[in-house]
């Protein structure tokens, strides 16, 4: 026999309350600027990142500067584990509750009586329903627990985060709905041998997705760096070839990072390639790149490149970066003090504008930088910055007196520092 279910209540656009869907700082400026401002109440996240990055660190300090009610739900550890954590961070607070628990049906209890304003389960793949036929990190355990979860706090507005595992290749494990029902998922990681770690937003329902949060573990925690070029460059060395800044963007963010390379005649049939901090693959583009180009004989050689700093270069605006210190280094001329450079190479040697040049030569130029090689397409010009635009690599390195150029297509084109 068919039911006839009553159509539910609609409401006009107009008339829905968009104080509502406001976000509430997480006490943390780091934070807030990945999540557009902080937590919207009802919101879902999930966080994901390798074990050990500091995760449960992130988020007792989350817990203990939003205020309001709190519960931390530790499916992993017990709950001593987590005081001695929180008691190390300081972040030994009553209105932080601890509930170490893997059954749903006790979490969704306690959540209701505590009714709290922020829940954290930590992690959601050690959470079980007994009413589900499979053992717990299983797809349908992991599905059927987020689904449940995530019912709960739309219908009582209370903000949630789920932690997540990552599998070997880096992405979240468990079934690929599990991002596809939360609002937002975060993802937290660095290299576990450097202090660094970094916060992004993969999606997130309410803002943007270009942001990036840096933190750097010390001993009592998670510690924002507001500055990271600085701190990137604190160790730097001037006059060593092989050294060169290039200014990175990542998300609306601007980085200066130092780019080293060793260069070394190689013993070997098959010369080494190494590539720290960018892709591998890049590097042998940009090696044919320089032989065939600029004249540079590297084919024969060891090629060891890096990016300093535990940070890693994913956009294509560092390529002249790599370029000009495997050149420096192979000729053994080091980079004069005060330049950096930027912007992508193409096969035929060319160079072609990097996005959003001017909003990263106004960090170099903070950072007391006075000469930037860029691209001449990018016609820029920054107070206190001499811009010399280029069009080859090859024009790039006789620029920097790397190697000597002959019959230069073009006269390198110069915005002079000084008409500022």
């Amino acid at each position: 026999m068919n039911t006839q279910v009553p159509a539910p209540p609609t409401l006009p656009i107009t008339e829905v309350n968009a104080l509502e869907g406001r976000p509430h700082s997480t006490g943390l400026p780091e934070v807030d600027r990945v999540l557009s401002g902080g937590f919207v109440p009802g919101s879902v996240a999930l966080l994901g990142g390798e074990p050990g990055v500091g995760k449960s660190t992130l988020l007792l300090q989350v817990l203990a500067a939003c205020g309001g009610r709190a519960l931390y739900v530790t499916a992993e550890e017990s709950a001593q584990q987590v005081r001695l954590r929180a008691e190390r961070l300081g972040a030994l607070h009553p209105h932080i509750s601890l509930l170490a628990e893997t059954s749903l049906p006790r979490i969704r209890a306690a959540i209701a009586a505590h009714q709290p304003d922020l829940v954290v389960i930590d992690s959601i793949q050690a959470v079980a329903d007994p009413d589900l036929a499979s053992g717990p990190g299983s797809v349908t355990q992991v599905r059927g627990c987020a689904q449940q979860l995530v019912a709960d706090a739309k219908q009582s507005n209370i903000t949630t985060i789920l932690v997540g595992h990552v599998t070997k290749e880096g992405t979240l494990a468990g079934p690929r709905v599990l991002e596809h029902l939360v609002d937002t998922v975060l993802s937290f990681d660095g290299d576990r041998h450097h202090a660094l770690r970094m916060l992004r937003a993969v999606k997130h329902r309410f803002g943007t997705t270009h942001e990036l949060g840096l933190f750097e573990m010390v001993g009592d925690g998670l510690r924002a760096v507001p500055d990271a070029s600085q701190m990137f460059l604190a160790d730097r060395r001037n006059g060593v070839p092989g050294s060169v800044v290039t200014p990175l963007l990542d998300g609306h963010r601007p980085l200066l990072v130092e780019v080293q390379a060793l260069v070394t005649l190689s013993s070997l049939g098959s010369p080494r390639r190494s590539a720290q901090g960018f892709d591998q693959g890049r590097l042998a583009l940009l090696l044919a790149v320089l032989e065939q180009r600029a004249g540079l004989l590297v084919a024969p050689c060891d090629v060891y490149a890096s990016v300093v700093g535990g940070i890693r270069m994913g956009e294509p605006g560092g390529d002249l970066a790599v370029c000009v210190a495997v050149a420096s280094a192979l000729t053994g001329r080091s980079i004069p003090p005060g330049v950096v450079v930027c912007g992508e190479i193409g096969l035929a040697g060319e160079l072609r504008q990097a996005g959003h040049t001017p909003r990263r030569l106004t960090e170099a130029a903070r950072l007391g930088f006075s000469t930037a090689i860029v691209p001449r397409s990018a016609v820029v010009s920054v107070p206190q910055l001499e811009v010399i635009g280029v069009s080859t690599i090859a024009e790039a390195l006789a620029a920097l007196h790397i190697i000597d150029l002959v019959d230069p297509v073009e006269e390198p084109l110069v915005h002079s520092a000084a008409a500022h």
